[in-house]
């Protein structure tokens, strides 16, 4: 009989869900929106949701298999104790109970929707270290004991691995370089601090680079012709492919803070191999080079020279189902 595991990837938009093999195959996948249940006593009624939406996909399906385990893959989750921990964009109090905005929310999502399901075995970690395992189980980390994933999409995701296990820390946390402080007193971050990675390394990240050289510079753009609330990442990739200069400054002052603060990860960690993941990745050499140039200026010199940077394997796949179902298959 055919053994699948179910991959569930938690945005704050959607919620994305497939089954997949220990190959990495996807037999099949659906998706609700997480949008339609904004507040916190709309939770209980989108892990219904959930769960009736993944057993209408499984019924899908015309052969016979056994369910080996839910991986999760979601924002501020904990694999120690199978929780979400007071996410940002998640079940939040209602806007009339704001002075309760600073309590913590925990979420035991592994536990209810593994009831759900008999009680199967089902894991929880962040999105990034999902994306990690993914590429450790199904990408080019293969065989790897020791490398970082950065991840680039609205916000700047992470996850380490060191000899061969991802490193999770005492309170299943660990491995947050997007908030790493690369610019003290610099631009105001959405977690509250100042001068984060991820306010300058991030499709976020490098509109606000765009919107401050358009104050700066002369150059002529098209992309001074695009409203801030019309003004995405993909633009500046399309305009810098064509050789717009502002375009193509926005990526190189990308990549240097982004390789100025890899070169600072690889002191502590020593990795193997760096791979980049997301949107921001699939500019290709755009990011890639300003980020190597950079890095190595800023390395250390015994580590210099020996720290590959490459494009995520899982890169063009549905990475986030792929890497929740790796969360289980890594442990069959």
């Amino acid at each position: 009989m055919k053994k699948l595991a179910i991959g569930v990837d938690i945005g704050g938009i959607n919620t994305a869900f497939g089954m997949v093999d220990e190959q990495g195959e996807l037999y099949a996948e659906s998706v609700i929106s997480t949008r339609k249940y904004p507040h916190l006593e709309d939770y209980p009624t989108y892990v219904a949701d959930l769960a009736e939406a993944i057993r209408a996909m499984a019924s899908s399906l015309d052969f016979e298999y056994e369910l080996v385990g839910i991986g999760i893959g979601a924002p501020n989750s904990n694999i120690h104790n199978g929780s979400i921990e007071t996410p940002a964009n998640l079940w939040k109090f209602r806007e009339e109970e704001t002075n309760r905005d600073e309590q913590r929310r925990v979420f035991r999502l592994a536990a209810d929707l593994s009831e759900r399901f008999g009680g199967v075995k089902t894991l929880i970690t962040n999105d990034a270290n999902a994306a990690t395992i993914g590429e450790m189980v199904y990408g080019n980390a293969k065989g790897m004991k020791d490398f970082v994933m950065i991840t680039l999409g609205t916000g700047l995701g992470s996850g380490f691995v060191a000899n061969g296990e991802m490193i999770y820390g005492h309170d299943g946390l660990a491995g947050e370089a997007g908030h790493l402080i690369v610019e003290r007193g610099g631009r105001t971050c959405g977690c509250g601090r100042q001068g984060c990675l991820e306010a300058y390394v991030s499709a976020t990240g490098i509109k606000r680079t765009a919107f401050d050289l358009m104050a700066k510079m002369t150059t002529p753009s098209p992309l001074r012709e695009v409203p801030f609330s019309e003004f995405d990442a993909a633009m500046i990739s399309k305009a810098a492919a064509a050789g717009d200069p502002l375009a193509k400054e926005c990526f190189r002052f990308t990549g240097e803070m982004l390789g100025r603060a890899l070169a600072d990860i690889v002191t502590i960690t020593s990795p193997e191999a760096i791979f980049l993941f997301g949107g921001l990745a699939k500019a290709g050499e755009l990011i890639f080079e300003p980020t190597r140039y950079y890095m190595e200026q800023n390395m250390m010199f015994p580590f210099k020279n020996k720290v590959k940077v490459l494009p995520s394997g899982i890169q063009d796949k549905n990475a986030g189902i792929l890497g929740a179902a790796a969360l289980i298959w890594q442990q069959c």
